[in-house]
């Protein structure tokens, strides 16, 4: 089976930022990957818990068959701390991975 073609991860990355901007949230790279073919991870900050600030995290996966998914691997929302130093550990396995952070005031993600 043919993959279809993807855009580059630095485009959809960009445009990314232009939709939460456009939306009135911020948003910036805290780290770059491939410009190509990088996966991205989008953190959101929801605000402070017991824990400290909270986010939630959402990881690009992909399919047997090569399509595109959002997963958040906490389950919902998370202490920063620890969303950090997951993100870290997985920078170690993959160093190719973006990592995008988001403040928004509704806690949207503007993912694809």
């Amino acid at each position: 089976m043919e993959r279809p073609p993807r855009l580059k991860t630095e485009i959809r990355v960009s445009a990314q930022l232009r939709r939460c901007s456009a939306a009135g949230a911020f948003a910036h790279v805290a780290k770059k990957g491939d410009p190509d073919a990088g996966a991205v991870a989008v953190k959101v900050f929801i605000g402070r818990g017991d824990e400290g600030p909270m986010a939630r995290l959402f990881i690009q996966s992909m399919t047997l068959e090569g399509e595109a998914f959002w997963r958040e691997p906490f389950e919902g929302p998370a202490a920063e701390a620890k969303i950090d130093e997951w993100l870290a550990k997985e920078r170690r396995i993959d160093p190719d991975l973006w990592i995008v952070e988001i403040e928004d005031r509704e806690g949207r993600p503007f993912l694809d």
